[in-house]
C-alpha cells in the first residue's frame, strides 16, 4: 500500500472542470489531473433518473491531501453534492509514486 490516492470526480462544464484542475495542481492539493471529456451518466437525483453529458477529472494526490483537496473541489464545484470519490493505490511505478508525493505539499 502507498500513500496515494486517485480521486473521481465529475463535472458539467468543461470551463468548470478545467477551473477545477488548474486550482488543485497549481496548489500542490493534487500533482496532475487528467480531463476525459464528454463521459456519459445516468443517475438517479431527487427522485429522477437523469442523462447527461459530463466531464470526469481523475486526480493523483497523497492520502494526508484529501480532506484539503475535497474541500477546494467542493468550493470551486457547482454541484449541490458533486461526485469525490477516492482509491488507495496499492502498487505503482515507485518513481511515479515518488513523483506524486514531490509534487504535492
Amino acid at each position: 500500500m502507498t500513500d496515494v490516492l486517485i480521486v473521481l470526480v465529475t463535472a458539467g462544464k468543461e470551463e468548470e472542470s478545467l477551473a477545477i484542475a488548474r486550482a488543485v495542481v497549481e496548489e500542490k492539493l493534487a500533482a496532475c489531473v487528467n480531463i476525459i471529456p464528454r463521459i456519459r451518466s445516468i443517475y438517479r437525483w431527487k427522485g429522477e433518473v437523469c442523462d447527461d453529458h459530463e466531464f470526469f477529472l481523475v486526480m493523483k494526490t497523497r492520502s494526508d491531501l484529501f480532506p484539503s483537496l475535497q474541500s477546494r473541489v467542493r468550493e470551486l464545484h457547482s454541484y449541490e453534492v458533486p461526485e469525490i470519490v477516492a482509491f488507495p493505490v496499492e502498487q505503482g511505478l515507485s518513481e511515479y509514486l515518488s513523483w506524486v508525493s514531490e509534487s504535492t505539499s
